[in-house]
């Protein structure tokens, strides 16, 4: 029963296009001590891109969790303008799509315009903050065109160790301490030992080259593999990419995450699986605020 447990949960994370993705109602997003309780952050989170995930949807808890640390969380349907970025600090993409469904024709083609990519680049040059997340395929080939403007080349496949993931399947990556897989930066440190970050699971992702002064946050292996399908017939190495990268962009900051569900809570299948937050043992949830405070500058370099 057991063997036949870990079979069905392999091929749910594996095809999770085919099973449904549902925030997890159970999970605790509170905050012990909030970041702001004044001047809270505004933080546009895009909903206008075809997303696949969304403050009321699948990232729901991810919302809640920041809200609940005081930022100022507000979901917006337009296309990115100098005018509708200008009063925002943080900007949130969540796994964009060129249509509407992440398997209908075109949802590999780019999610912006080109106008709309060089409003965010201006935004961000200027002092406003980015988290862009761009998952496996499509998503991957989605935010390319955003990706390549800041200097973040995406593989745009799936990527799989087998080396350092769970035994259930090798697209469920671990970067720890143990395995030297987390990078120094103030993301992992976080302002104090509680908040330190130790280890972290992503859920089927893709891999990240960013530019030469970006710091590769969720390093991956000599051994990481990249495939353009989940299927893994044709791998190359991923050797000096990364999951998750941080670095700035003129007066702003960058953090390109190759993995979406990691940061939310959610659960998927009849099995109910646990997949992001809310898998126990793990410090996501730490890594998501700490994520949301390097962006709005309450975590400084050292």
């Amino acid at each position: 029963m057991r063997l036949l447990k870990i079979c069905v949960f392999v091929c749910v994370l594996a095809t999770a296009v085919l099973a449904q993705q549902l925030p997890d109602p159970e999970f605790n997003t509170s905050v012990e001590n909030p970041a702001y309780s004044r001047n809270r952050p505004r933080v546009m989170f895009d909903e206008a891109h075809h997303n696949f995930h969304t403050t009321d949807g699948r990232y729901k808890p991810f919302a809640d969790l920041m809200m609940n640390d005081g930022y100022q969380v507000i979901r917006s349907r337009k296309p990115f303008t100098k005018q509708s970025l200008d009063s925002f600090k943080i900007l949130v993409i969540a796994n964009a799509l060129g249509a509407e469904e992440m398997d209908d024709e075109g949802a590999d083609q780019s999610a912006f315009t080109e106008d709309e990519i060089k409003a965010v680049y201006d935004w961000v040059r200027s002092g406003g903050a980015l988290l862009l997340i761009a998952d496996h395929a499509p998503f991957g080939s989605a935010a390319a065109g955003l990706g390549t403007k800041l200097g973040v080349d995406m593989s745009k496949g799936y990527t799989f160790d087998a080396a350092n993931a769970l035994p259930q399947s090798a697209s469920l990556l671990i970067f720890s301490r143990e395995n030297k897989l987390l990078g120094p930066h103030p993301i992992v440190e976080g302002r104090n030992e509680k908040e330190r970050v130790n280890k972290v699971l992503s859920f089927t992702g893709q891999s990240l080259k960013g530019p030469e002064d970006s710091a590769a946050v969720l390093k991956l292996s000599d051994t990481a593999q990249d495939s353009p399908d989940h299927e893994q017939k044709s791998m190359t190495s991923a050797a000096g990419r990364a999951q998750a990268l941080a670095f700035k962009v003129g007066k702003g900051r960058v953090v390109v995450q190759g993995e979406a569900a990691m940061l939310s809570a959610q659960i998927a299948g009849q099995e109910k699986f646990k997949m992001g937050m809310n898998y126990e043992g793990y410090d996501n949830k730490q890594y998501a605020l700490n994520v949301m405070h390097w962006l709005s500058g309450l975590l400084k370099e050292k």
